[in-house]
């Protein structure tokens, strides 16, 4: 019965996904929505792109074994992305009127700086995306008690999102993702608010997890234990904000003040409503904690799915499978998308520029079905969690993209030469580090950055100042580019 529901859900979202799908006429409908939507889906789309099977599955299940200082990366790293990017990033892009952060690199820098940047953009998603894909098998393994596999599950779930990103893009996105956050907020309280009941009430829980010291945050003294906290959390906090899936609803939004508050508020109810899943993996080391220490042997990502069956009445189990679909499909489409549009708008259109908007909207559609594919087989075939393959999807764009981004938006005297320098010697430090250095010693993305930011300066102050410096309200740059290319 569970598992019919499911699937009746399924086919709702992919109907309300191809209805959106009416409203595309072209490439630009296809990658930001016409650039029409209102505060309310902007937050939504913000809010339910981050939270997704990483926090609903991932860190509470990280939470589980290393309470809050698991957990620096995730939310509290990604949060904080958000709202520095709405507070700082977002008018001074918005304003630029691009289709995507590839293109600010080719404006501001030159077109070498937009492919490398581009490509790294694209394979950051690699694990993003994969996560998801991973968490849609889970869901389908466990709704099916094992009759579908985790590969199974994770070739049928990626299919379902594929067809209405395929076909609707940004409109899609925006309009099932709406629809998911109602029942992702909705779901999540209500399962979480009988599983604080069945704990012995929300202040045996909280107390509890206090008492295990589940809620210290913070390093200790040793040099070692701050170098990685802090790798940890600049990783998601600005190895994120040069990401195509956070600058697209910003870049969606119907006016700058949405751009700037719809992901600013995104971001703090990420942070604030993250804790609801914390909460409810923590009720469940109360309510059966033989199954707690079990699973936390066996796949630790299993026990919320396994205390809802277990535990939850029928009501309750299809609401929560309902919500926790939602929220992984959110994030699935939204995330699928920016790495194909980058790669069709940055690196194929930059070695066919005569290419029209239609040969783009198809090519990206194209780039969509690839992408999926790629994904699909990168998340069967790894072995790491949805924690750790989110965590480790950062690490490339702080390293290399993260500097020419704030540099370029910020610094005047950054240049080409600044941004050649900051992107070869992020990427090589911190490639030669992730590779030579023995695993926990040292945080290769950290050093990178630190590189990427002497190489910039070097950059500016060696190599002659550029002409193309974006300017505020400089709004047909996008459509100039295009002509020029």
């Amino acid at each position: 019965m569970m598992l019919w529901l499911v699937v009746a859900y399924l086919v709702v979202s992919i109907g309300i996904g191809l209805w959106a799908a009416t409203r595309v006429h072209n490439a630009r409908d296809y990658i930001v929505a016409g650039r029409n939507l209102p505060m309310y889906i902007v937050l939504a789309m913000v809010f339910a792109t981050w939270f997704g099977a990483e926090t609903v599955l991932g860190i509470s299940a990280t939470f589980l074994d290393e309470g809050f200082r698991g957990l620096i990366s995730d939310p509290l790293g990604a949060s904080i992305c958000l709202v520095l990017f709405g507070l700082i990033f977002a008018r001074p892009l918005y304003r630029m009127n691009l289709l995507t952060l590839g293109d600010f690199f080719r404006v501001r820098y030159n077109r070498s700086t937009e492919l490398v940047l581009s490509l790294c953009i694209v394979a950051s998603y690699l694990g993003w995306v994969g996560a998801q894909v991973a968490a849609l098998g889970l869901v389908f393994n466990v709704l099916s008690n094992g009759v579908v596999s985790m590969n199974e599950g994770m070739v049928i779930g990626a299919s379902v999102v594929l067809i209405y990103t395929l076909f609707g893009g940004m409109w899609s996105v925006a309009i099932t993702t709406f629809v998911q956050m109602i029942i992702i907020v909705l779901g999540l309280l209500y399962v979480t608010w009988l599983a604080g009941d069945m704990a012995g009430g929300f202040d045996r829980v909280i107390s509890h997890a206090a008492a295990e010291g589940k809620f210290e945050w913070l390093p200790t003294m040793d040099p070692m234990d701050i170098l990685a906290w802090t790798a940890a959390l600049l990783t998601m906090a600005l190895g994120s904000i040069p990401q195509q899936d956070v600058f697209q609803r910003v870049n969606s939004s119907r006016n700058e003040r949405v751009a700037i508050w719809g992901t600013t508020l995104g971001g703090v109810g990420y942070f604030f409503f993250a804790a609801v899943p914390l909460f409810l993996a923590y009720s469940a080391t109360l309510i059966d904690p033989d199954m707690v220490a079990r699973l936390m042997e066996e796949d630790s990502q299993l026990i919320l799915p396994t205390l809802i069956l277990n535990y939850m009445p029928f009501t309750a189990q299809v609401v929560f499978f309902g919500a926790l679909l939602s929220v992984i499909m959110s994030t699935a489409s939204g995330t699928l998308l920016a790495p194909s549009v980058t790669f069709s708008e940055n690196v194929l259109r930059g070695f066919f520029p005569t290419m029209t908007d239609r040969q783009l909207l198809w090519s990206t559609r194209a780039t969509v079905v690839g992408f999926t594919g790629l994904v699909t087989l990168y998340a069967t075939a790894t072995e790491s969690t949805i924690h750790a393959m989110v965590e480790n999807a950062y690490r490339v764009t702080l390293a290399g993209a993260f500097v020419p981004l704030a540099a370029g938006l910020f610094w005047k005297r950054a240049n080409n030469l600044g941004a050649a320098l900051a992107v070869v010697f992020g990427l090589a430090t911190w490639l030669l580090l992730e590779f030579t250095v023995p695993e926990g010693d040292v945080e290769p993305q950290l050093i990178g950055l630190v590189a990427s930011a002497i190489g910039m300066v070097a950059g500016g102050y060696l190599g002659p100042q550029t002409h193309h410096r974006p300017h505020a309200g400089h709004h047909h740059a996008a459509a100039a580019t295009h002509h020029v290319r």
